[in-house]
Formats: structure tokens, sequence, C-alpha cells
């Protein structure tokens, strides 16, 4: 689906990947519902915008997690922008960069609200819209964590892997519809996910962060929505995730212990 002209929901709109999907929207022609549980944020990404795109973006402010409020959101865009054409799946939070026997519990149901239910009240909310529309596409940013276990990140992958099955779910049940879905796993991109998670990123060592390289999120965007308008129903972003991709489905154990040996600098001991 060509995003010129289409509709489409955006969840994290106010920072990273989710602010520079809207942005990279907006040029390109679409109209945009951007939402965010950060007013400001979201102020940020209009500013960011610029006056000549305001007038096809419309800001939600919302907590992705509450259900009730997820439910008015179709009717509340459509009045805006007369339809919805897609959605985007991209808000979520990581955890703190402890082991499962360390993490508290209320971290544990606040990751599985934003990054799963979230996720999925959106889709309940919006695919009758999508589904009556002449193309429409759903797209969920998961993770490498969804397919790759990440010490320290347990749960958050665990989150990310449901969101993985949910996807690939959903694309096999409108297989026969007008509706793409897409799943998305980055990889390491310049994002403030731990600060905007309400965590501090632990110390980690200079010339190990060097490894990581990550992608700058404009760039990440692009990638998304260029495999969007290809119809692609895998995309991996960046070659770590490419790579980590290939190297987990030929030896799970394998690089199960070279992510864990990587990232142990990170765990407390």
């Amino acid at each position: 689906m060509k995003v010129k002209n289409k509709v489409i929901v955006v969840t994290g709109g106010g920072n990273g990947i989710g602010r520079e999907l809207v942005l990279s929207l907006l040029r390109r022609g679409s109209r945009v519902a951007a939402m965010d549980i950060n007013e400001d944020a979201l102020n940020q990404t209009k500013e960011l915008a610029g006056p000549e795109n305001r007038e096809r973006l419309s800001l939600h402010l919302i907590d992705i997690g509450n259900k009730n409020l997820i439910d008015k959101l179709p009717g509340q865009i459509t009045d805006a922008h007369g339809s919805v054409d897609g959605i985007i799946n991209n808000a979520g939070i990581v955890q703190p960069f402890v082991k499962i026997n360390d993490l508290d519990l209320s971290v544990i149901e606040r990751l599985c609200h934003v990054n799963f239910f979230g996720a999925l009240y959106m889709i309940k909310a919006f695919l009758p819209h999508l589904l009556e529309r002449p193309s429409a596409h759903i797209v969920n940013v998961a993770s490498m964590g969804g397919f790759i276990p990440i010490p320290g990140q347990s749960v958050y992958g665990a989150t990310k892997a449901a969101m993985k099955l949910l996807t690939e779910g959903l694309n096999s049940e409108l297989t026969d519809t007008n509706v793409d879905v897409s799943i998305v796993f980055p990889g390491a991109i310049r994002t403030n996910i731990m600060s905007n998670s309400g965590l501090e990123m632990p110390e980690a060592d200079p010339e190990q962060e060097k490894k990581f390289n990550p992608m700058d999120p404009g760039k990440a965007a692009d990638i998304i929505i260029d495999a969007m308008e290809k119809g692609k129903e895998r995309i991996f972003v960046g070659k770590d995730s490419k790579m980590l991709n290939i190297l987990y489905r030929l030896s799970p154990g394998f690089a199960s212990r070279m992510i864990a040996k990587n990232m142990k600098s990170l765990l407390p001991s």
C-alpha cells in the first residue's frame, strides 16, 4: 500500500522511531494521527513537522494500555481525517537490565500492558475499519529480543515474541482480505527508549558500545515505510538484526551464548 494520501496512525509518535515515522509519512504525503503518552514530546513532533504539514497531522495524548480510551480512537481519528488506512504499533518500553528473579511484578505487568496488550487493543479497535478500506496495512514493531534471548531483557523480549506470533497469526487470518500485515525487528537504534521507559542506562565499556553502532532512527523509519509500501511481511532493520536472525536460525545455542557474553557487563553481578 502506497502511503501517499493515506491516513496512518502511529503509536509512540513523540520520540525515537515513532517520531521519525510520523515525519517521514508526512513528507511522503500521508495524513498522520500521532499518539503518545507524553504531551511535550507530541508537541515537539508537531513543531518538527513544520507549518506546511500540520494540517495533515493530528495529536492524540493517550495511554496505550487503556483499552477504554483506545476503543474511542477510531471515531476520533475518522472525524479528524475522514478514514483510517493503516496503523503502526510502534509504542514500547524496556525493562531495567536485571534478571527475572530481581524484576518487580509491577514492572512485568506494565511491560505486558504497553508492549503487548497496547498493540492488541489497537488491532481490535481498528481492524473492523481497516477491513472496509480498499487497501490497508497493520505494522507491528517488535525487536531482535523477540526472536533471540537477551539476558536482562527477558520479559521485554517475551512481550516482543508475543507480538511476533500475534502478527504472524493475524497475517495468516487476513490472507484473503485487503489488509496487509508486517512485523518489524529493529536492531540497535539510536533512541531514548531507556529514559522514555523511566530508566537509567547502566554503564558499559565504551569500546563495547562502539560494536553496537546504533542506526539513526530516521533511517530506520524510512526502511520500515519503504518495506511497508512493498508489502513485506518481515522487516529486519539493521545489519545486526539481519545477521542475528540468520545465526539464531542456524545455531540457537551458539547465538544465545554469544549474546549473553556480550551483554554480561550490563547486568548486575
